[in-house]
């Protein structure tokens, strides 16, 4: 595509989107004029509310009497399938310029604990960066901002969830805390779902299967692209933290780090050292590997509702919130996860999702 319009003979790392997204949509006819109107950030929201509900039981009730920290954030009381409370839940959504850092992430104002044996519920917030309303249209995501927010739910869901004795345990060890997160974005995209929640602003009318297809088609899209560039970060961050004595150049030293794992001319990590905040300020250190561990994990384990052939397997929801999302840190991780699966994890899950190896035949 770039020497028939032209472009450059080579492609380097600053021209790789651009061009690929070109190649996107001729491969697969999709782009995001087509997409956004499906996507308005109400619907989206009430569809993880859905798939929370058909998973585990739990509502999502407005609150308008609950204090919010910000004007424009909405609070939430969350109960369970039995009606008792199990938390309150903010959003705060929208962009801010001077008061809002950048990103999209999930804190909790109290976390779950239990005072004199009773159940003290968390009050968890998501925020998130999604663009303002423009004329008449309200906010439309792209599916990718889509997928976030169901990713920061699935982290406020394992909040809300949470029985744990002590509320310093309701954290989980670095590697396993984006399963809860990961394994929510895969119901985003599920045509079952998205028949709920995908519908036109203006029309009402549901995603139509046409472009469902071509959601699922173009899914694998540039998988190879984004793995090594996330891989390329983790073993530079891992770098970074193996050091004893500080580099003289910090270019140098990531180009060094680059070459010894033989990273393609063409992509580069994710992130670079000066701005690569996961790993100096948000807890990360030579812990960026656990977003792609994480996905070893959230395949996986959504692999097992597949198995059973219901995106919405009571049972298997039932197993997972017990094991997984209400634990916390109270016990070893893999103990946990194999009690959820019978096993533990294997990467096969993933290789498919990703389209770098095809799925057993039944």
């Amino acid at each position: 595509i770039a020497r028939k319009e032209g472009g450059p003979s080579t492609i380097e790392p600053w021209d790789w989107r651009y061009y690929a997204e070109k190649v996107k949509k001729a491969q697969y006819d999709v782009d995001r004029q087509s997409l956004d109107p499906y996507f308005k950030l109400e619907n989206v929201r009430d569809g993880v509310f859905y798939v929370a509900n058909k998973l585990y039981g739990v509502s999502f009730t407005e609150r308008s009497d609950i204090p919010v920290p910000n004007p424009e954030a909405k609070a939430f009381e969350v109960k369970d399938a039995d009606g008792s409370h199990l938390g309150v839940f903010y959003t705060d959504y929208p962009a801010r310029t001077g008061s809002k850092r950048v990103g999209a992430w999930t804190n909790s104002y109290r976390p779950q604990q239990i005072v004199d044996g009773k159940r003290i519920g968390p009050i968890v917030v998501n925020v998130c960066n999604f663009p303002r309303p423009t004329g008449d249209a309200p906010v439309l995501l792209s599916i990718e901002e889509a997928k976030t927010l169901f990713h920061e739910f699935g982290h406020a869901l394992n909040s809300l969830l949470s029985r744990v004795p002590y509320r310093g345990l309701s954290s989980t060890p670095r590697d396993f805390a984006e399963l809860p997160s990961q394994i929510m974005e895969n119901w985003a995209t599920e045509p079952e779902v998205l028949k709920v929640y995908a519908k036109h602003y203006r029309t009402g009318e549901v995603i139509p299967v046409a472009l469902v297809e071509k959601i699922e088609k173009a899914s694998q899209f540039d998988e190879g692209f984004n793995q090594v560039e996330y891989l390329a970060a983790s073993i530079l961050d891992m770098d970074w933290h193996t050091l004893t004595t500080a580099p003289a150049d910090v270019t140098a030293f990531e180009n060094e780090s680059m070459a010894r794992i033989q990273m393609p001319r063409e992509i580069v990590p994710r992130y670079r050292s000066t701005y690569f905040n996961h790993i100096w300020n948000s807890g990360y250190s030579a812990g960026y590997y656990s977003y792609v561990w994480s996905q070893v994990l959230d395949a996986d384990a959504f692999q097992a509702f597949k198995e059973k052939g219901n995106l919405f397997d009571r049972a298997t929801a039932t197993s997972f919130r017990r094991n997984v999302l209400e634990k916390g840190g109270s016990e070893d991780v893999m103990t946990l996860y194999k009690r959820f699966r019978g096993r533990e994890p294997s990467v096969d899950a993933l290789l498919v999702r990703l389209g770098f190896k095809k799925a057993a035949k039944n």
